[in-house]
Parts: C-alpha cells; structure tokens; sequence
C-alpha cells in the first residue's frame, strides 16, 4: 500500500480530521486512509506511512510477519480486542511509562498495527509519533499546578525537544491562573505574565515570575523587548490570535512561539491554514488538547 497513508485522529475529533483531510478512502474507527504520501495534517495523533496488509493464517503468524518487519509494535484497536490482545502478547514487551517533565521524548521507531478483520492487519513500522498512538503521558503534578493547562506545555515542549534555559526570558500572554507561568518558570526562566486577571497567589509568590496586569493583545512588542520565549494559551479567537502572532513576527522580537489555537464553535480550519503556512512553524493536536491546537515555531539552534 505504497500509494496510502493511515491517520490516526485525535480522539474525538474524527470529522475534523476527515475535513481537513478531504479524500478519505477507508476509516477504521479513528483511523483514515487517505492516498499518496504522508501529509502534514494537525488533526492526525500519529500518522502511518507506507502501511502494508498483512494477511495472516493465525495469530502467531501474525506476529511472526510483524517481528519480520521490526521489533517494537504497539496496537491500536477499534474492535477485535481479544485478538489484538493475543498478538500482543506474542510480541516483544514496549514501555510506555509515563514521562517525568523534562526527559526527552522517545526515540526508538514504534510501528502500529490494527486488526482490519480477523485475517488481515494493516501494519506500518514507520510512524510519525514515537508514543504509542500518539499519546503522551507524563507523571502528573497534582499540587502544584493550578490548572491541568500545564500539560500541554509539557507536551509542546517535550515534542520541541527544547526547553527554556535558566535566565532566558519567557513572556506568557493571558497567564491567569498561571499553569504555564508554572511550568515556564519551572526550568529557571524569567517569567513575565500578562493578564487582566491575576494569578494564583502561589504562582505569583515564585521568585523569578513578574505579574503585569493588562490585555495580551494591547501589549506592543516593544514595550517588551526581545524574549526567548513567548507562549500563550489565551481564550480567543484564532483570527485574533493571529494578529496578535503576525505582530510579534514582525518585530522579530521573539526567538520561539508556542500558542493555542481555540476553536469557540465551529473549527476555524481558514485560519488554521493560515497558522500551517507560516514558514518554520507547525501545527498539531497536542494528546492534551481539546477543541483547540498548538502552534509552534521554534529558533534553529
């Protein structure tokens, strides 16, 4: 199936990536075949490239075909589960613990594998995620964090594979309650956090954070002065989001981005475009999105 790739849709999410896709030709729960190479698609959690059937007498044959291909397999299942189970347990063992913040993403290939009937598994050793599905799990901080919006700066900047540095400067628009600020702040960094609403006092009360209140969107870049990182989980609209983005390229004040595009009602896939098409950048459903996805562009190191 050379001429195929396999997407996996955030779950939940499936008609969006069924949109932005347009030419799907198969879907197996949430997983989409679409024709030609492998697309740069937001929506996809993992995404399957070059998929090949396997037909297969039996499940030890199964996992036979698969231990040719490579070592490292993980399911995804939409039905069929105790076979899926089963030829689990005929392949070698994967990890998949959950991350402490700040080690890096995995990096061994991870090849996924479906059941389509009870003789035939659609099987890709090369995907584009290195977490099982897609989905990234890390040992959660239930203290400290006031909200759970933390983990997706987690994720951003786990897949980033970069963090801020002690003494760089983070700018953190529409902080409040202060999850980013949190994590920002976290990895040594200076952190000044922009919002009407005030944040957490036990956030605020960190030693190299800086409360200003005010809009996100009134704040000139100049005021600022050059930041090394300027993030933003703000509650907008994409358009506006935009702007306020296409404005701090301009000024070339920041070295790295990191924003949330949130969808209020319908999703925005004009401007979503927009986000995709500005150059060294890249758009995705984070696994700790909602209705909403992550832009980021990153400077070369």
């Amino acid at each position: 199936m050379s001429d195929v790739t396999a997407y996996l849709a955030a779950e939940g999410f499936e008609a969006d990536l069924r949109t932005e896709l347009g030419d799907v030709l198969a879907e197996h729960g949430r997983l989409m075949l679409a024709p030609g190479p492998a697309r740069q698609t937001a929506w996809a959690q993992n995404i399957w490239r070059q998929p090949q059937r396997l037909e297969v007498a039996s499940i030890g044959e199964a996992a036979k075909a698969l231990r040719a291909l490579q070592r490292n397999w993980w399911p995804y299942e939409f039905h069929l589960h105790r076979r899926t189970a089963l030829l689990v347990d005929k392949l070698p063992k994967v990890s998949a613990k959950p991350l402490v913040f700040g080690q890096p993403a995995p990096t061994a290939p991870l090849g996924s594998f479906v059941w389509l009937d009870e003789s035939t598994v659609l099987a890709a050793p090369d995907c584009s995620s290195a977490f099982p599905n897609g989905d990234a799990a890390f040992i959660e901080d239930h203290q400290a964090p006031p909200a759970r919006a933390y983990l997706k700066l987690w994720e951003a900047l786990t897949l980033a594979g970069n963090l801020p540095k002690p003494g760089e400067l983070c700018l953190d628009l529409g902080a409040s309650p202060g999850g980013w600020t949190w994590v920002l702040a976290g990895t040594g960094a200076r952190v000044i956090s922009i919002d009407k609403a005030p944040l957490a006092p036990a956030i605020a009360a960190l030693p190299n954070v800086e409360y200003r209140q005010g809009s996100a969107f009134g704040l000139e870049p100049e005021a600022v002065g050059p930041v090394d990182w300027l993030c933003s989980d703000v509650i907008c609209y994409p358009e506006r989001l935009l702007r306020l983005v296409e404005r701090w390229l301009s000024s070339g004040l920041a070295r790295n981005l990191i924003c949330t595009l949130k969808f209020q009602g319908e999703t925005d896939f004009a401007t979503a475009r927009k986000f995709a098409g500005i150059p060294g950048s890249r758009l995705l459903h984070l696994s700790h999105n909602k209705h909403e996805l992550t832009w980021m562009r990153l400077a070369t190191p």
